[in-house]
């Protein structure tokens, strides 16, 4: 006699699951992978927007020049040779090398530029040479720099004295310089998570998908059940898909039907991605307005930002200034006239125009004054 009778499990209907939507998969971007240092600067530039666009409010920001000579005939042949020489490949002017000259300065942390000549000694073209075109070795003592065309070249170049080479912030006893965008690669990095997870965040709740859920009524057989579970999955995908209308779903019994994710809460991101930009902002030295960051800002605050802004680019401008009166030496002695030269720049800006202005007008007020002072007594 059997004291314990076999008896039947009661049957789970299967589930039928189908997908509606297309998920792409997007790879994440990881800077500490780059091979090359100068890669990764490439590479920030290239997965930050705000690095580059700081980059070039900066080289904008730098202003236009004019060379002085010591006479007439020099000053001409020097205004057109400055509007006039071929840059490269395409670009014309001294001021389009010396835009690129600083792009590579302030991205590599060193910038590399080649006056090419004629066999008669003038000057052909200017060329902005690759950051990794040259390699920097010391010589016999510690101020003897010799320049070598790359790192497994053992020929020196020939004529070290037509290449223009500024090395930004270089560290002491080393012949390396320090890019602008040194210390941002770790933010830049949370920066990219923040923004990833935010995408992958709203492409789980902002597409929105749906789950179905079939309760089958009581003495349905596993076969009908499973048929029917078959059909609303079907017919649900046929709605889901067809683009080209709204289509409803009209279902038999106990179906139930709810968005998948619509009770969880997306986490604010704009406290974090205001840290890791204040820190970005700090580092390239531009005021956040000139980015379109909207932060809090007084007047006074605007203007203090803005002289440190115009101290950093008085900075710049001192190591630009040699390679621009280098290249008119050259140039000035391969036309066989003094190669006495001099740069001047351009004010900043409109507000440095006012205030210098407005200075101008204070001392002579204040002149006027002791002059009277003086008469009375």
């Amino acid at each position: 006699m059997r004291l314990f009778a076999k008896r039947d499990r009661p049957h789970v209907p299967e589930v039928q699951t189908c997908t509606t939507a297309d998920r792409g998969i997007i790879p994440p971007l990881h800077l500490s992978d780059q091979p090359h240092e100068m890669r990764l600067y490439r590479a920030l530039r290239d997965q930050v927007p705000v690095i580059d666009a700081a980059i070039m409010k900066l080289i904008r920001l730098l202003g236009e020049f004019t060379i002085k000579c010591a006479d007439n005939q020099a000053q001409t042949m020097m205004d057109r040779f400055v509007s006039q020489i071929s840059v490269g490949g395409t670009g014309t002017g001294l001021h389009t090398f010396i835009c690129s000259y600083f792009d590579q300065l302030l991205t590599c942390g060193r910038a590399v530029g080649e006056i090419v000549t004629f066999e008669d000694g003038g000057i052909a073209a200017l060329y902005n040479a690759p950051d990794d075109a040259v390699t920097l070795r010391m010589g016999d003592s510690p101020v003897d720099v010799r320049i070598f065309p790359n790192d497994l070249c053992a020929k020196e170049i020939e004529h070290p004295e037509l290449i223009c080479l500024t090395l930004l912030n270089p560290q002491p006893g080393t012949l390396r310089g320090t890019s602008i965008l040194s210390g941002l690669p770790f933010v830049s990095e949370l920066l990219m998570k923040i923004f990833r997870c935010v995408g992958q965040n709203f492409e789980r709740a902002g597409n929105v998908r749906y789950a179905v859920t079939y309760h089958p009524p009581a003495g349905t057989g596993a076969v009908g059940a499973r048929q029917r579970v078959k059909e609303i999955a079907e017919e649900w995908s046929r709605a889901m898909r067809d683009k080209g209308r709204v289509c409803d779903f009209v279902s038999v019994g106990d179906v139930n039907i709810r968005a998948i994710g619509a009770d969880s809460q997306i986490i604010d991101c704009d406290v974090p991605i205001r840290h890791v930009l204040e820190q970005i902002a700090a580092k390239l030295s531009i005021p956040p307005f000139l980015l379109g960051l909207s932060w809090s800002s007084t007047e006074r605050m605007s203007s203090q930002q803005a002289d440190i802004l115009t101290s950093e680019l008085e900075y710049y401008r001192s190591l630009l200034t040699p390679v621009i009166e280098k290249i008119a030496r050259i140039y000035l002695d391969s036309v066989r006239l003094d190669p006495a030269v001099s740069v001047e720049w351009s004010n900043i800006s409109l507000q440095d125009e006012t205030e210098l202005a407005s200075a101008r007008l204070d001392n002579a007020r204040a002149a006027q004054i002791e002059q009277s002072t003086e008469v009375n007594g």
